[in-house]
């Protein structure tokens, strides 16, 4: 999926100019995105407000990753082409994400909520498929790492709660969770702090409290003190896991001389 600096600079964003407009239209327009949900409830139902809490600064990391991205110049060091190359990496995975969630609000504001699940499904699988499998570990010295891991690990942490509020709603609308669902959300949550760093895990706890207080404000206490206890026992997990085995490394590239190759000496 690779691209060129050069192209990355517009198509990045370009995908997020598209997804602001298209949550303006969600907020503004009637029913509004709110709306949807409130008349959609289910049993990954979150309380609305978190997401809203959550994509406010999150949006305010992208505007900074994007920023360095148009800013640093490839062709200037060794340093910069590096710094450059962890960010364009990205790219092809986060216009994918952005141009889901634009084409999600879509239908989740004509109430197409079945419809609106497949571009849910895309951009969260993508954006897992980046950050365990694709995305580095977080090189602390570098400022692009550090942005990258944090757009990227936001993005995945977010799309992890769209992904099960969007299924439930969108196939068990207004009905409450059985014991799969119960054991399903504490193992697959559990999985997933397992091999999260602080910032994806960090996302993970707060998914878990947000669907906790959902929960909570429809009615079902009993599931939200559940989801309470999932979000502890998570945040527990995500401490241990990376107390025991620190994720991040620390290279400082600075001061390196790129070697020479044999064209460069034709």
């Amino acid at each position: 999926m690779g691209i060129t600096h050069s192209t990355a600079r517009w198509v990045a964003p370009l995908s997020f100019a598209i997804d602001f407009a298209a949550q303006q239209y969600g907020m503004l327009a009637t029913p509004n995105m709110k709306d949807i949900h409130d008349a959609n409830l289910s049993f990954w139902s979150p309380q609305p407000y978190f997401i809203a809490a959550f994509f406010f600064p999150q949006q305010l990391f992208q505007l900074a990753w994007l920023y360095r991205l148009w800013k640093l110049d490839p062709s200037k060091n060794a340093q910069e082409k590096n710094e450059v190359g962890i960010m364009v990496d990205f790219v092809p995975f986060y216009a994918v994400g952005n141009l889901c969630i634009a084409s999600w609000m879509i239908f989740w504001n004509s109430s197409a909520l079945k419809t609106a699940n497949i571009f849910v499904l895309v951009n969260s699988l993508t954006q897992l498929t980046y950050i365990f499998a694709r995305l580095p570990p977080m090189n602390t010295p570098s400022t692009s790492s550090i942005l990258t891991h944090i757009v990227s690990k936001t993005f995945a942490g977010i799309g992890v709660l769209d992904f099960l509020h969007n299924g439930s709603v969108a196939y068990y609308d207004h009905q409450g969770p059985n014991l799969a669902v119960k054991v399903l959300t504490g193992v697959g949550f559990a999985a997933l702090a397992g091999c999260s760093d602080w910032v994806f895990g960090g996302c993970l706890v707060y998914d878990l409290v947000a669907l906790a207080v959902g929960q909570r404000g429809i009615g079902v206490l009993g599931w939200s003190n559940l989801l309470g206890l999932y979000a502890l026992g998570t945040a527990g997990i995500v401490v241990v896991r990376n107390v025991v085995r620190p994720p991040y490394i620390s290279v400082d590239e600075r001061g390196y001389v790129e070697a020479a190759t044999e064209d460069d000496g034709l």
